[in-house]
């Protein structure tokens, strides 16, 4: 398996992994002295096991909301979207479908109605990931498909649409399956390829597992998750052949934003597209949060003559998404990334109101606002689309593929 990921900067396509095992990357048990925690797929016991611990919330990916409705810390650090930005190589111009295209693949131009879904085939059976446990200081080694489980348990809530949480499964899968082919070894000293935190993607070990859950609860959950895991085994988005950084947040506003308008790469994939559905069915659609004059000004590092009396507030100019792309306060310029950050603010979609004691901010969804809207999934998904109907309408020009078909 040869794939050739393309650096963001430059363009220049960089080899950066060949082997004729897929994934054949490991480094050694133990490294650094950490335990590894060897676990089998739950896919097959999740139902009757009755030793699976459940966690109970976990953080998602933005820094200050609880997993149970989805929804996503007011930082850029969201599900899905390892660190500050997406790292590595990530048009509304549509690849056609050609007679390579194999069987059960499905790409952005076959996309009209409801599709069937892909074929399922083991692809990546015998790829393991090594997850380093904060909580514990441990590594857990799980298959792929198990920790794919994991990740979907912690960055989605599980009384979503069956087809929204294979949706996110896949997403998931991408995101490893493009870290894993990167060789990324900045936990190499702890003996991981990821963390269970948002700076890869949120993930609940199998023995926090069964702990989430009280009663018939456990064990019917358990079996949707897996569901969602085995329906889509070894399927991947990609895009010109190679798995796409699979970004993901919380809720629109009614939009998504073009990847450089919140980090600085423009990635073809993560183009504007509308998300109509986010508006009527998630809490974090529309929230306030009022700022007292000194607070504000403190939050926005603004001091002396600038942060003085009631503020004058201007809308420069806003993205293709409907967010503020820039705005000024007294003057200084920011950008609406700048200002949702300093303010800690839900989305970078915001309205003001200027009062004798403060700043009343209302935001319109939830999160970075880049990639596959989750509340927009669980939408399509109630409508009757398919995972793959929802794969393909957030990420543009993609195609739905097992990772064995990948060059």
């Amino acid at each position: 398996m040869r794939w050739f990921l393309t650096e963001a900067d430059n363009g220049l396509a960089k080899d950066v992994y060949t082997a004729s095992i897929p994934f054949a990357i490991r480094a050694t048990d133990g490294d650094q002295g950490q335990a590894i925690e060897e676990s089998g797929s739950i896919l097959e016991d999740a139902v009757d096991s009755k030793t699976v611990d459940k966690p109970g919330t976990h953080a998602g990916a933005l820094p200050v909301v609880e997993s149970e409705d989805g929804d996503k810390r007011p930082t850029d650090n969201e599900a899905g979207t390892p660190g500050i930005e997406p790292k590595g190589a990530e048009s509304d111009a549509m690849p056609p479908a050609t007679s390579q295209q194999a069987p059960g693949d499905v790409t952005a131009e076959d996309k009209s109605g409801t599709q069937a879904e892909p074929a399922v085939k083991g692809a990546l059976e015998g790829v393991t990931v090594r997850v380093y446990l904060t909580g514990t200081g441990t590594v857990e080694k799980v298959p792929i498909e198990t920790y794919v489980m994991g990740v979907l348990a912690g960055e989605m809530p599980i009384d979503f649409e069956l087809e929204a949480l294979k949706a996110q499964a896949i997403a998931a899968r991408t995101y490893i399956v493009r870290r894993l082919a990167s060789g990324d070894n900045e936990l190499a000293s702890r003996g991981a390829d990821v963390s269970d935190t948002v700076e890869h993607q949120v993930y609940v070990s199998k023995k926090e597992l069964g702990r989430r859950w009280e009663g018939d609860a456990e064990a019917e959950n358990l079996a949707k998750l897996a569901q969602a895991v085995r329906e889509t085994e070894g399927l991947v988005v990609t895009y010109e052949g190679e798995p796409i950084q699979a970004a993901f947040f919380s809720t629109s506003n009614g939009y998504t934003e073009n990847s450089e308008e919140y980090w600085t790469m423009s990635l073809p994939y993560l183009r504007s597209v509308d998300s109509p559905w986010d508006k009527s069915i998630s809490p974090r659609y529309e929230q306030e949060e009022t700022f007292e004059l000194s607070r504000f000004y403190k939050l926005m590092g603004m001091k002396g003559k600038k942060a003085k009396g009631k503020p004058s507030i201007k809308l420069v100019d806003k993205t293709e998404g409907n967010r503020i792309k820039s705005i000024s306060v007294n003057g200084t310029p920011f950008t609406g990334r700048e200002v949702r950050e300093r303010l800690g603010l839900a989305s970078s979609q915001f309205s003001w109101k200027i009062g004798k004691e403060g700043i009343t901010f209302t935001t319109y969804g939830f999160g970075h606002g880049v990639g596959m809207s989750q509340w927009g999934a669980n939408g399509m998904a109630k409508e009757g689309r398919t995972a793959v109907d929802i794969l393909l309408h957030y990420y543009s020009g993609t195609k739905v593929e097992q990772a064995s078909n990948l060059p």
